[in-house]
């Protein structure tokens, strides 16, 4: 993996996010206006997501995190839902050499028991081969939903609280994050969405609070590496201020 230089001279590198996270949306609308079935797609898109995982390293961009699949998409066909759990499968399993090569960490977030078996065990083999790594964390939020998180780190202090472990005052937004998914990580600075729609789609509801927002109308499998980079220099360009006045 070599970077150019070039394409990032107008990058701060003080300034890069720590952690970026991205709505990988369009996949679907793409296949449909080439008349393709919408598995190629997503096909499509895995490409689009080797160029993120690859730019985000060579800048040294620490946390990625992808949306890859939700809990509400268990309710598409069964056929789509197959081959995106193929083409998961098939990710996971060609891109681990490229993971220990560049020093790449695989993480997954999400009700992960709810996928096929073999696509557990591969994400698993993934994750065991690259545990070491420590030059970018990849997590990839599968099977996923804001919701849902929110509702399991409930049910946890809850029974915390019940079993006398802590009192009321020991909740906290700190213990909150401890029981979130995300716990290890920091939380996102800049949330991507690709696709143009504007919501948050179940999306690391807790943890985007202050995060800065972009959306883009292109659609996931034609975002390039370019876009990135300007929507990354955009994000320079803002003052985070945090609920606080300018300064």
């Amino acid at each position: 993996m070599k970077s150019n230089p070039a394409d990032y001279t107008d990058l701060d590198p003080e300034k890069l996010p720590a952690h970026v996270a991205i709505i990988m949306d369009g996949n679907g609308r793409w296949a449909k206006k080439r008349l393709v079935n919408r598995v190629k797609g997503h096909e499509k898109g895995t490409n689009t997501v080797r160029t993120m995982v690859r730019t985000s390293r060579e800048l040294g961009i620490s946390t990625l995190t992808l949306y890859a699949f939700s809990t509400e998409n268990w309710q598409r066909s069964k056929m789509e839902i197959a081959g995106l759990m193929a083409l998961l499968k098939k990710f996971l399993k060609s891109e681990q050499k490229e993971m220990l090569e560049n020093d790449i960490r695989l993480n997954a977030i999400g009700e992960i028991d709810r996928l096929p078996k073999g696509v557990q065990q591969e994400l698993q083999n993934t994750m065991n081969i690259t545990k070491n790594n420590s030059g970018m964390l990849l997590t990839l939020a599968l099977s996923y939903g804001g919701r849902s998180e929110i509702v399991k780190m409930v049910r946890e202090i809850a029974l915390a609280a019940k079993t006398g472990q802590i009192g009321p005052d020991s909740i906290t937004p700190e213990l909150i994050a401890r029981h979130l998914y995300t716990k290890d990580m920091p939380d996102p600075d800049i949330l991507i969405r690709t696709g143009g729609e504007m919501r948050i789609s179940n999306f690391l509801l807790w943890q985007i609070a202050y995060s800065e927002i972009f959306v883009t109308n292109t659609l996931w499998p034609d975002f390039s590496k370019e876009e990135y980079v300007q929507i990354l220099k955009a994000f320079q360009g803002r003052e985070r201020r945090f609920g606080k006045t300018e300064s």
